[in-house]
């Protein structure tokens, strides 16, 4: 973690408008949200400015979420920040910026979705809109959506670590989900956008179901297993079954195996930064415990005597 030596206030929110979106600079401007890599302003009714303050990192996803995220809003059926304006490095704020379109709802880890079928089904349109086949230059996902295989030994340490913390009740269960996603065949398909981070905080809601996805920073092309395993953070009790009924194409069983997997990496991820003192890092927040042990109960029901 990287934090910026600039801080980060509406005086100075307004002196970046000032200089190089003088049209915007009168809009009242208030504080929307501090995430894990960017601070969030609001900007008048309907729009917002991203300025990163945390990780090093977040310079290049806001230019990569200016350069694509554009072409892909067109067609999701849930509202998403679409970047307008980009604000390049300066003497006052040496980091890139955006001005986006403003989201509203609230984050399903303050406000999960209770009304399972809508919210399942509302979930599928958005991934099938989204998974669409990606140009040859789409940007990699780090260490995402690749083979299961590449995050075994991340895998072990986050289990080991949340055992020993006894954030994990049955540790077994959560290894035997892994290991048969682990085992699970490949994708042999194209490479399709992805989200690439869908935990609950980047999903809002409202009146019981999803209304808007965002933070795009994550934007990659791969298999789309790894999007999938939104599904049993996102969703209530008993709903992944309704989403993956909805989703189009049908995802085949290995797919299905594999997004498993992903699925006890981000709940072990969730449970790490709820329970285990990680909230007091920039983003981290106490709200993401209860998905994870969610997600962790409903993944591991299966593969219980």
């Amino acid at each position: 973690m990287t934090v910026t030596e600039t801080d980060i206030t509406e005086d100075l929110v307004r002196e970046l408008l000032r200089e190089q979106c003088p049209d915007l600079a009168d809009h009242p401007v208030t504080l929307g949200a501090r995430g894990w890599d960017n601070q969030v302003w609001r900007l008048g009714d309907d729009l917002a400015v991203r300025l990163p303050w945390a990780t090093e990192s977040a310079d290049a996803l806001l230019r990569k979420e200016h350069a694509w995220v554009p072409t892909l809003a067109p067609g999701l059926p849930l509202r998403i920040p679409v970047p307008q304006r980009l604000g390049e490095p300066s003497a006052r704020f040496p980091r890139p910026w955006l001005v986006t379109t403003w989201v509203p709802g609230e984050p399903a880890d303050r406000a999960p979705a209770t009304r399972a079928e809508e919210a399942a089904l509302s979930l599928a349109a958005f991934l099938t809109a989204l998974h669409r086949p990606a140009p040859d230059e789409a940007p990699l996902g780090r260490d995402r959506g690749g083979p299961l295989a590449d995050s075994a030994e991340g895998f072990a340490r986050s289990l080991a670590s949340a055992t020993e913390l006894g954030l994990v009740p049955d540790p077994d269960a959560v290894r035997a989900v892994w290991e048969d996603a682990a085992a699970a065949p490949e994708w042999e398909g194209p490479r399709l956008w992805l989200h690439g981070d869908l935990h609950p905080a980047n999903v809002l809601t409202a009146h019981g179901t999803f209304c808007g996805v965002i933070d795009f920073g994550d934007l990659f092309a791969g298999d789309p297993a790894f999007d999938l395993a939104a599904a049993w953070i996102l969703l209530p009790d008993g709903a992944a079954d309704h989403f993956h009924a909805a989703y189009r194409p049908a995802p085949d069983a290995a797919t299905l195996r594999r997004a498993r997997g992903w699925a006890v990496l981000r709940a072990l991820a969730c449970v790490h930064i709820g329970d285990a003192g990680d909230h007091g890092r920039p983003g981290g927040k106490p709200t993401w415990g209860p998905p994870g042990h969610a997600a962790l109960r409903r993944l591991t029901a299966s593969v219980r005597p």
